[in-house]
């Protein structure tokens, strides 16, 4: 194969979660555009129609379900749906996640159980279903978790203040290294992509009031755009990465570094 056909994603089917806006929908974009056709799923109605109309603005095939992923029992109905309509899933973005923002000591246990429920458990089925529905029967499966750069460290407190999106995004990677090393003999690679700061509208309160901090210690001295996880999330989806699973990759600016 040359290297146009190892990144070539025609024919096959990508689901992305929470992929109606943000960086679900720039990794969805990326995905069409080398030609999979899309399912996505999010919360809100509204907001997949207005993603799947921009997608089909840019010639990409795609089609919505509504799924709150942090109500676990519900996600096998929507995948059965999803499957029949879609005939086959070969990539999986688990994408979809939430942050609570608080001081450890004050931190709500409700808030750490809505984390854990919607970063850690959701993501978990979703793969559990893509695993055994599609990917294990079609010995080839591709499977990019979404973790966090707060998922391989401590994040600094005079930034945020985030002990159960950090314990959960940890918890994906953890999880993406032990489906990896099951279902590597399947033809499945599952890998971890871990975002720096990126505007986005989970980012948005945290970026008023420290962006020119993340910046500045940030050794590119920027924050994450629309394209930046673009090239990440094709290669992990594509046969260009059949040898590259249980990995975390970091996609920020180097700040992980210091």
């Amino acid at each position: 194969m040359n290297v146009k056909q190892l990144f070539d994603l025609t024919g096959r089917v990508a689901v992305v979660t929470g992929g109606s806006r943000g960086l679900g929908l720039q990794m969805a974009e990326a995905l069409g555009e080398m030609g999979a056709k899309l399912a996505l799923t999010a919360r809100k109605q509204g907001e997949l129609d207005e993603a799947v109309a921009h997608l089909k603005k840019m010639g990409i095939e795609a089609a919505a379900w509504v799924c709150d992923i942090g109500k676990r029992d519900t996600i096998p109905g929507v995948f059965d749906r999803m499957l029949a309509k879609m005939g086959k899933v070969d990539i999986l973005v688990n994408n979809a996640g939430a942050v609570w923002g608080a001081p450890a000591e004050d931190h709500p246990l409700e808030a750490w159980d809505k984390l854990v429920a919607l970063n850690l458990v959701g993501g978990f089925v979703w793969a559990q279903q893509a695993a055994k529905k599609c990917m294990i029967p079609a010995k080839w499966g591709r499977i990019v978790n979404v973790a966090s750069v707060a998922g391989l460290m401590a994040s600094d407190p005079a930034v945020v203040r985030t002990v159960s999106y950090n314990a959960t995004k940890h918890g994906v990677v953890g999880m993406t290294r032990q489906l990896a090393a099951e279902w590597g003999e399947h033809g499945i690679t599952v890998n971890a992509i871990c975002p720096g700061f990126f505007p986005s509208k989970m980012t948005r309160a945290t970026l008023d009031t420290t962006g020119e901090l993340v910046r500045k210690v940030t050794p590119t001295k920027r924050l994450g755009n629309d394209e930046d996880l673009k090239g990440l999330a094709v290669l992990l989806a594509s046969e260009a990465s059949r040898h590259i699973t249980g990995q975390a990759i970091a996609v920020d600016g180097g700040a992980a570094l210091i």
